[in-house]
């Protein structure tokens, strides 16, 4: 079994909700990092984050680390072992579809280099927009986004569109070979097997807060 099938299984076993907390977890320690701290219990990740200590210490165990008794993890190799698992350390280049203010913006932050994502080309089918450059990044005809995304062994796609052309966008970027598609449009993708969509649910993310938000006030 080679490196990258021990890692696809790896990733495969661990449950969804484990994926979704790490990064959580990461936000915190480099910022532990940044104020100088060394070390950190998983009791302390809990207790600042609002989770359980047990799932907090079965989520790192996914992972591969191993604390130290009574001083915890160190932070440095913590960070390090929950960045090479969530593959963050090897950027992956990445098509853009849609250059809109939600795709703008998505270009211009540089943090996604952090975590893995590098965009390389943007693609939309505005003539004013073809041929610019937004953050550094060249915005392209989508009649060029197949046959550019298999030359150049492309597998990461997001999809910033309107709902009524992001099927299309997931069809141009499936037929060039994408493998796994990051989706800001709300509209639920059909994709044949094999290929991975992670809907971006802001809408839903919107509901459940304004809900809270409603009955909290609601108890005042």
């Amino acid at each position: 079994m080679t490196k990258t099938e021990k890692t696809n299984k790896k990733i495969k076993a661990t449950p969804e909700p484990t994926l979704r907390r790490l990064p959580r977890y990461l936000h915190l320690l480099k910022f532990l990092r940044e104020t100088g701290d060394k070390s950190v219990s998983s009791t302390y990740i809990a207790k600042e984050l609002g989770f359980d200590p047990t799932q907090v210490r079965k989520d790192i165990e996914y992972t591969g680390i191993v604390g130290r008794p009574k001083t915890g993890f160190n932070i440095v190799e913590l960070i390090s072992s929950i960045e090479e698992f969530l593959n963050w350390k090897n950027i992956t280049d990445a098509f853009l579809v849609g250059t809109g203010s939600l795709g703008t913006a998505m270009l211009g932050y540089g943090r996604f280099k952090d975590y893995g994502l590098n965009f390389v080309a943007a693609f939309d089918n505005n003539e004013m927009k073809i041929g610019k450059t937004i953050h550094e990044t060249p915005v392209l005809s989508m009649e060029k986004l197949v046959d550019l995304a298999k030359r150049m062994h492309i597998n990461i796609g997001v999809i910033t569109v309107p709902a009524f052309a992001a099927q299309h966008s997931a069809d141009l970027l499936i037929e060039g070979g994408i493998r796994a598609i990051w989706n800001f449009a709300p509209i639920h993708l059909k994709v044949p097997e094999g290929v991975l969509v992670e809907n971006a649910q802001l809408t839903q993310s919107l509901a459940v807060l304004t809900h809270k938000l409603a009955d909290a006030i609601s108890k005042d």
